[in-house]
């Protein structure tokens, strides 16, 4: 099936350029210019992916993505003609899977989206949905809003975060690698002395475990790698 991508850029010679660009790649492509037209889009025509102008007037980039990703698992690469490290740092954390700084070379652009609609598929089959760990702990993993669900409280993911942990439930008591991990959450090779991997694992741990020193759930298979392993109760 041809891969439908939404952009969303209020600028109408960049939209436009962008999108003739994209159909030429054999892409099914809509176009719009706000959050509102964007939401009439996604109510009747649900796209694969989100090219979202992070400075749009009205509502911006950075709101749309958090509140796409409470919702969805839309991906979402943002467009940004914005310098501020803050401004990328904030749309990870809010769930965007990647970003592209304007003005952006094209091939570049169309071997992301490559890249995450490649990656997007192999998270959903790696393994079978009846295998995947729905419950862990005190936490529910609602993989539709990307967050974990407690009792006590809510913790949303940050895209890396719920791609990491997607793949570790759905493959319970299997080892992945560094380099691994690194390809599945869209960084590519890993080089010597990257610990960005190592990084990613602490936050979640962080709102995990509940100490995370001693992880009950993700834990560190020395010289291998990770791996994630739910406990018996009883």
């Amino acid at each position: 099936m041809t891969v439908h991508i939404l952009i969303v850029e209020d600028d109408r010679v960049t939209r436009m350029r962008l999108a003739g660009y994209l159909r030429s790649l054999g892409y099914r492509v809509t176009e719009v210019e706000d959050a509102e037209a964007m939401q009439e889009v996604i109510d009747t025509d649900p796209p694969e992916l989100l090219l979202l102008d992070i400075g749009l007037e009205g509502k911006d980039g950075l709101t749309i993505t958090r509140e796409q990703r409470a919702r969805s698992r839309v991906g979402i690469i943002l467009l940004t003609s914005r310098d501020e490290q803050v401004d990328r740092i904030v749309g990870l954390e809010m769930g965007a899977d990647d970003y592209v700084t304007k003005p952006f070379d094209r091939r570049e652009l169309a071997a992301r989206i490559k890249n995450l609609m490649s990656r997007i598929t192999d998270i959903g089959r790696s393994a079978p949905k009846r295998d995947a760990i729905e419950e862990f702990g005190p936490w529910r993993f609602d993989r539709m809003r990307r967050r974990l669900v407690s009792a006590a409280r809510v913790e949303p993911l940050s895209g890396q975060e719920f791609d990491l942990l997607d793949v570790l439930t759905r493959n319970p008591g299997v080892t992945f690698g560094r380099p691994r991990l690194s390809e599945i959450i869209g960084r590519g090779d890993l080089r010597p002395g990257d610990r960005s991997i190592d990084v990613l694992m602490g936050r979640l741990r962080k709102k995990i475990e509940p100490d995370p020193a001693n992880p009950d759930f993700l834990l560190t298979r020395a010289g291998e790698g990770y791996c994630f392993v739910a406990p018996e109760v009883g």
